[in-house]
Order: structure tokens, then C-alpha cells, then sequence
């Protein structure tokens, strides 16, 4: 099984390198076939450059000088990877990188399931370290997300998914958004194709500031949500 790992940047130069080389080195460690896409989305600090520089093994950069959006670089990043198994997480590795042996293990051990999304909800120690304020804040934007998108999946917003090659290749050539909301569209093209979603018990490593504002974030992704429900739906599926 080749697994791709895909690493969407937007000025990260300040960790990146540290990234850069902390995934390398679990990858060789842990796998025979692997390869890393880092997707650049218009960074103008030149991380795309150091990671270049790195020269690491199976590691290569995509991307170009224009900012599209995380959804666009994921995106990118899926569409250009050749792995079995396409996992896409966040350039500071937020979860770690021993999550990515977990997602290997859970695809083998469940062949009948096309999608895995990561959930600091399943555990008590999912949201380890956050403030009783910022996660409360966060159980409450999922909770509505998920009302207003119409599924019951008990973290849609974790930043690590995972699909498996012909999950990819049917979600993201239909996916359009590129910034907001890019993963929920992705939930919903899996859901009207009627793949297999199962969720993965992960817990936040590298704690981050969030840029979520619980209740302007939120009517801007139910409007999102409610316009990409109607295309969705309308959309026909070619057997």
C-alpha cells in the first residue's frame, strides 16, 4: 500500500522545515512506498523554497505564486498524489504523524471503507489542552455544522481525513470550493456518492490559535452548506 501524505502551505516558513523533516523521517521509518506533497497556495515567505532545498526523499512541492484557498491546495494535492491511501493534514502536523500508521492500520483492517476523518470527540482526551471556553466554542460550531449540513459525524472540522484512491478520484474532480468549507463539500460529494465514512479517535499535538469565530464563521458556512446541499443534490451521478 503507498500512502501519500499532503501537507497544503500558506506562509509557513517559520515551521516548515521542522515539518518538513519530522515527516520525512516518520515515513521512512514506517513505510516502503510512500511519497509527500507539500501544496503551496501562494506563500510569498518562500517556505515553497526551503522545502525545495531540503532535498528530502519523496517529498516533492506543488503549487504556484497565486493564493486560491486551503480547499484549492488540498485539493491540488489529492488530485496529484498516486498513493493507495491520500491523507491531507496541516503543515504544523496538529496531530502528529503516528496518525498516519493509525490510518494505514484502520484501511487494511476495514476494506469496506472508502474514508477516514480524524475526531476529538471520540476520546476524553481529544481536546487535551484546550480551555474549557475553546472547546465548548468548538463542540458547539461542529454541532451546528453537522444540523445545518444534515450528517451526524462528531467532528466534520477535524483538519485530517483521509481517503482511500478511488474515493479521491471521485470526490475532488467535483469538488469547487476553495476556501471556507472546502471539507464539508468533500463530506457531502461522499455522502451523495454513498461511500463509507469511518471515524478515527485523534487528539491535537501542536496546539495552534484558531481563527474561528463561533457565530460569524458559523452563518457563513450554514449559507455556504445550504447553497453546496442544493448543487449537490441537483447533481447527477454517472453510474
Amino acid at each position: 500500500m503507498k500512502i501519500s501524505v499532503c501537507i497544503p502551505m500558506y506562509n509557513e516558513n517559520r515551521i516548515i522545515a521542522q515539518s518538513a523533516r519530522t515527516l520525512s523521517d516518520y515515513m521512512a521509518a514506517n513505510f516502503e512506498d510512500y511519497e509527500i506533497i507539500f501544496s503551496n497556495d501562494g506563500s510569498q515567505d518562500g517556505c515553497d523554497k526551503t522545502v525545495e532545498a531540503l532535498n528530502l526523499p519523496c517529498v516533492r512541492v506543488i503549487g504556484d505564486s497565486v493564493n486560491r484557498g486551503k480547499g484549492y491546495a488540498v485539493r491540488q494535492a489529492i488530485l496529484n498524489a498516486t498513493g493507495d491511501v491520500r491523507i491531507f493534514t496541516d503543515a504544523d502536523l496538529a496531530y502528529g504523524t503516528e496518525v498516519i500508521g493509525r490510518i494505514a492500520e484502520l484501511f487494511e483492517q476495514n476494506p469496506d471503507h472508502d474514508i477516514i476523518i480524524g475526531s476529538r470527540n471520540l476520546q476524553k482526551d481529544g481536546y487535551e489542552g484546550y480551555t474549557f471556553i475553546r472547546k465548548l466554542a468548538s463542540k458547539i460550531y461542529i454541532r451546528v455544522l453537522c444540523i445545518a449540513g444534515g450528517f451526524r459525524l462528531s467532528d466534520s472540522q477535524c483538519g485530517c481525513k483521509a481517503f482511500r484512491a478511488s474515493a479521491a478520484e471521485k470526490i475532488f474532480p467535483r469538488c469547487e470550493i476553495d476556501r471556507f468549507a472546502f471539507d464539508f463539500e468533500a463530506i457531502l460529494w461522499a455522502l451523495k456518492l454513498k461511500l463509507s465514512i469511518l471515524e478515527m479517535p485523534v487528539k491535537i499535538i501542536n496546539h495552534g490559535e484558531s481563527n474561528v469565530r463561533i457565530v460569524r464563521d458559523s452563518i457563513r458556512m450554514i449559507r455556504d452548506l445550504r447553497k453546496m446541499k442544493k448543487r449537490i443534490k441537483k447533481a447527477k451521478i454517472d453510474e
